[in-house]
């Protein structure tokens, strides 16, 4: 078995659940080109602008919760084909809704699709990733998400600069929706050509699928030996069930697994992201030259992922994710320094830049990885749906709490709020994060029975 075989299969499986992560991203950020126009077509209040800007939250809520238990009964593969139908099913009714209910609908069905993408596409990759690399592989993911936001910064920016600014507030939005079309069909397409996940099939005793697949992934000698490793961890053959959460073990891991995803939210990542163009705005520039910075947010968010990928598996998890923290808390007090002094401008650019950079190379793609990786192989579907349930909890708390912050208390102190969070996250970090580097899913698993 060539090194090159190995490594072909494992990184095409890691890119293909990653195009999970560019829907996810690209069905996120189309509602950031498309609600002014909207809000207009609609003659939307403010509440139900924040409304229709974040109904899809609500279908991330239930895809995540259900995602893990369907993906145990039927397969990690099947389940992303899933998340691929409701993203067609979601692109093609945002697109034609005959009205704002119909839309909301519509909205919410793609979210279950972004839900289901957010948990299983990280827990495929990990279950399928060598150890040495598995950091990487996951952190790719991330990428994913990041290409995906970023590209649909540019078809919502082409889209609106076709017709007028008419044409955009009666039928530009809705290509805007109904170009997710092309990334699910494909993504549907790429799944046809990419394994099973060997844990998930060693769960189902069948043990000579698996095997071939790890042979394939590390060669046949330590294909066996893990075989033998997951097999051992699933001894124990009664099905996982909820009141299990209460052991001790994994009470610990789900902890560490749900604060880790609400605190990775709750700095304040997105209200940056999905009201970016509004805080430019609200600095005194221009409607196109924010549109210009919300595109460098994107390119920052990308370049930076990279950092993260080339360093998780040098440095370790822990490291990447405490000097990030550090870094983003920073960036917050400059952002609340710059409004509470009225130097805004260049000033607010740069600290929200470094703040994303920071967010991108740990928090980012971090969260994603440690949750992927500190559950037990028999409930890591169901721990992980529930840290997953509450990471879009969090996301939709913090963008239904920013407009109201912003308004009541001002820009400063909604920003140094989002800081001491950081602060806090980071003594979370660096208290309770284990640090999961080079180590196999079992070993980790081993690591909490102490």
């Amino acid at each position: 078995m060539s090194t090159n075989t190995s490594s072909n299969i494992i990184y095409k499986s890691t890119l293909v659940a990653s195009v999970g992560g560019l829907l996810f991203g690209y069905d996120t950020a189309v509602i950031s080109g498309a609600i002014g126009f909207m809000k207009i077509y609609y003659q939307l209040s403010d509440v139900m602008t924040g409304w229709v800007a974040s109904c899809a939250l609500l279908g991330c809520i239930i895809g995540a919760m259900y995602s893990g238990k369907l993906s145990d009964q039927v397969g990690r593969k099947r389940v992303l084909m899933l998340s691929a139908l409701l993203f067609i099913i979601s692109s093609v009714g945002t697109a034609l809704a005959p009205n704002l209910w119909i839309f909301v609908i519509f909205r919410i069905i793609g979210g279950m699709g972004i839900g289901i993408a957010s948990m299983l596409s990280p827990m495929y990759i990990s279950e399928m990733a060598p150890a040495a690399i598995r950091g990487r592989l996951i952190s790719i993911f991330q990428l994913g998400i990041v290409t995906g936001i970023l590209v649909i910064y540019f078809v919502n920016a082409y889209i609106a600069g076709i017709h007028d600014e008419s044409w955009n507030i009666s039928t530009g939005w809705r290509w805007m929706f109904g170009s997710g079309v092309i990334p699910s069909i494909i993504f549907i397409l790429l799944l046809l050509s990419v394994p099973e996940s060997p844990r998930w099939l060693a769960k189902q005793k069948r043990n000579n699928e698996a095997l071939a697949i790890l042979t394939q992934i590390n060669g046949t000698h330590a294909a066996q030996k893990e075989l033998e490793s997951i097999s051992e961890s699933l001894k124990d053959e009664t099905p996982f069930s909820f009141s299990e959460i209460k052991e001790p073990q994994l009470k610990q891991a789900l902890i560490i697994g749900i604060l880790l995803a609400v605190f990775s939210q709750i700095t304040g990542i997105n209200a940056i992201m999905y009201y970016a163009p509004e805080i430019f705005k609200s600095t005194g520039v221009g409607s196109d030259s924010a549109f210009i910075q919300t595109i460098l947010v994107g390119v920052i968010n990308l370049i930076f992922t990279f950092v993260a990928i080339k360093y998780v598996d040098l440095w370790g998890r822990k490291k990447l994710l405490l000097l990030g923290i550090s870094g983003m808390a920073i960036c917050l007090f400059i952002v609340g320094f710059a409004f509470y002094t009225q130097q805004q401008g260049y000033l607010v650019l740069i600290a929200i830049l470094g703040y994303i950079a920071c967010f991108a190379m740990s928090l980012g793609p971090l969260t994603f990885v440690v949750i992927a990786e500190i559950f037990p192989t028999k409930a890591r579907a169901t721990a992980m749906s529930v840290a997953t349930f509450f990471l879009w909890l969090a996301v939709f708390l913090v963008s239904q709490t920013f407009p109201v912050l912003i308004g009541s208390i001002g820009n400063a102190y909604t920003f140094w709020i989002y800081m001491i969070v950081a602060v806090i996250t980071f003594l979370f970090i660096w208290k309770m994060v284990p640090e999961t580097k080079g180590k196999t899913l079992e070993e980790i698993e081993k690591t909490w029975e102490k």
